[in-house]
C-alpha cells in the first residue's frame, strides 16, 4: 500500500474467526473516544446491499453501473465493475472522503501490504499468518497463551475489549500526520 495520509488499521483472520463481530463492539467505543472512523470490508463472494423490488437495486440491475442512492441520514454509491480479480485496497481508498475522517478499519485484505492485526482462534483450525506476513503489528487471541512462543509481536487478548481500542488508540497517536487524532 502506498503512503496513506491517515492511520489505516486491519483485521486479518480466517473467515470464522469474528472479524464483522469484534469491530461491531470496538466502532461505539472508539466512536466515543472521538474518532470519525470510515470502514472499508472484502467480500469473498456475490453480494448486494440494496433489496431486490427497491428502485436502487432494480435500476442497478437494469443496467446503471453506478447507483448513488441517497437521503437526509445516508448515501451509498455501488458501482457495477466486474473484473477477474476484486479492486485493490489502493483503489478502495481512493473512494473515500478522508476529510471527514480521522481513521480507517479495515476489514479482510490479508494478502495485501498494510498494517494490521491478526485474529485468531484456535479453534478454527487454520495457520497463524504473523510469520508470513511483516506487516501484521500485533496477535490477538481469544486463548492467548495459545500464542506461539516464537511470536514477537504485541499480544492482545481478543475478548478484552478495552486492551484493543488502547492498542488501536496508541496505533492513531503515532500516525504522523494525525498525531492528534483521539
Amino acid at each position: 500500500m502506498t503512503h496513506y495520509p491517515l492511520p489505516v488499521l486491519g483485521f486479518a483472520a480466517w473467515s470464522g474467526t469474528g472479524k464483522t463481530t469484534l469491530l461491531k463492539a470496538l466502532l461505539p467505543r472508539l466512536r466515543a473516544q472521538g474518532l470519525r472512523i470510515g470502514c472499508i470490508k472484502h467480500a469473498h463472494h456475490d453480494f448486494d446491499v440494496d433489496t431486490p423490488g427497491k428502485d436502487s437495486y432494480e435500476l442497478r440491475h437494469a443496467g446503471a453501473e453506478q447507483m448513488l442512492i441517497a437521503s437526509h441520514k445516508r448515501w451509498a454509491l455501488m458501482v457495477e465493475d466486474e473484473r477477474t480479480e476484486p479492486p485493490a485496497l489502493d483503489e478502495l481508498l481512493q473512494q473515500l472522503n478522508i476529510d471527514r475522517l480521522d481513521l480507517i478499519l479495515i476489514e479482510g485484505f490479508k494478502a495485501e501490504a498494510f498494517p494490521k492485526i491478526e485474529l485468531h482462534r484456535p479453534e478454527v483450525g487454520k495457520p497463524w499468518r504473523f510469520r508470513e506476513d511483516p506487516h501484521i503489528l500485533a496477535v490477538a487471541c481469544d486463548q492467548p497463551a495459545a500464542i506461539p512462543d516464537d511470536c514477537t509481536l504485541p499480544r492482545l487478548d481478543l475478548n478484552n475489549l478495552e486492551q484493543l481500542e488502547d492498542f488501536i488508540l496508541e496505533f492513531c497517536h503515532r500516525h504522523p500526520s494525525r498525531s492528534d487524532a483521539a
